[in-house]
């Protein structure tokens, strides 16, 4: 896969951002009680780390006194130092505890100073940063902020997986992207997948949800081989597919007791770049050896076409081309459109009155 800074120089136009919600910013277990790690999310940078105790933080990559990334600085565990005067910082909270310059003839309370500590928490293999609006200051009660999402899952023992790509263009394009129901047989050429022969009419049934909709419960598509391996020994396949603002596709396919659940999510870098995060769970061929490594691989080679798919979008979009929303085939990106704007407006009307049909080819 292309390196991210390689792609940054194929991005278009920037996408107006949601604030006010949870992303995923890293991979949980890339943090440590000794040692700080960085990120980009909503074009803020962020540093981040894990406490002697456990607990993991999010702050912004900047110290309040002259703007040197405090990544450049120290890390004990406990407290977050500044290199350029030594100021030091309890991360989850940003709150200052000491300035080393301060002498007995200053009146400088240094816990009266914070840095610009988010909400953070561990979920699912990830370190979910909760990024509240430009100029909305710090988040001072987080119990009343809304739960992170998790993936679910059904029942106690199932392997899982993560996988990761960057994106060349904005959130919007990459959603959209996502939800596509008709790049699949032309992005996604394969043995093991489907083909460009395969194409068949199909009708679907969706029904609005908060901040989002659902293609309703229904029987996968019969030219995905995947899907066909999960009713191998008789039981009939369903699969529910959920969008939900601002970023997440749930996908949970069931046959019996065996399941399969995915969250997806295309999360804003910058304004102009994305990335692709991919959390997937399943109890389905526990037992065969190397699964979940054979999973990740044919996994990443899906996750691979489609990122290929969008670095060659972008060399057109570089030119702010005019563009279309085509029929059924193209209503969730409608419906993603109209609900961002609702929620951006603070409206809270909906897209979708009821249920609806729609139907196209792939």
């Amino acid at each position: 896969m292309p390196a991210p800074e390689e792609l940054v120089a194929l991005t278009g136009p920037p996408a107006v951002l949601i604030y006010d919600d949870w992303y995923p910013a890293i991979r949980a277990g890339e943090l440590s009680p000794k040692k700080m790690a960085t990120a980009m999310l909503c074009g803020i940078p962020l540093v981040l780390g894990r406490k002697s105790t456990g607990e993991i933080w999010a702050m912004r990559d900047l110290c309040p006194h002259r703007g040197i990334p405090l990544s450049a600085g120290w890390y004990d565990g406990q407290r977050v130092t500044c290199k350029y005067h030594g100021w030091q910082f309890e991360p989850c909270s940003g709150e200052c505890q000491e300035i080393p310059s301060l002498t007995s003839h200053d009146h400088l309370e240094p816990t009266k100073i914070y840095a610009g500590a988010l909400p953070c928490v561990e979920r699912d293999g990830y370190a979910w940063v909760y990024v509240p609006s430009p100029g909305a200051g710090r988040v001072k009660d987080i119990a009343a902020l809304p739960a992170p999402p998790r993936l679910p899952t059904f029942s106690d023992n199932f392997r899982n997986a993560h996988l990761t790509a960057d994106l060349p263009c904005n959130v919007d394009h990459g959603i959209i992207g996502l939800m596509d129901p008709a790049h699949g047989p032309f992005v996604h050429q394969a043995w093991w997948w489907r083909s460009a022969a395969s194409i068949h009419e199909k009708t679907k049934k969706f029904e609005p949800i908060p901040q989002g909709f659902r293609m309703s419960g229904h029987t996968p598509s019969s030219n995905s081989a995947p899907y066909k391996l999960m009713g191998i020994s008789g039981e009939q396949v369903t699969t529910t597919i959920d969008f939900v603002l601002p970023n997440r596709r749930y996908e949970t396919i069931r046959a019996g007791e065996k399941w399969f659940s995915s969250l997806t999510t295309v999360t804003p870098v910058t304004p102009q770049t994305c990335r692709i995060d991919v959390i997937a769970a399943w109890n389905v061929f526990r037992a065969v050896p190397f699964v979940t490594a054979i999973a990740k691989y044919f996994g990443a080679r899906f996750i691979a076409q489609d990122q290929q798919t969008m670095v060659e979008q972008a060399r057109g979009l570089r030119f702010n081309p005019s563009l279309m929303l085509i029929d059924d085939a193209d209503q969730p990106a409608k419906w993603y459109f109209a609900l961002k704007q609702a929620r951006l407006e603070g409206r809270d009307d909906h897209p979708l009155s009821g249920p609806v049909e729609l139907h196209w080819r792939s």
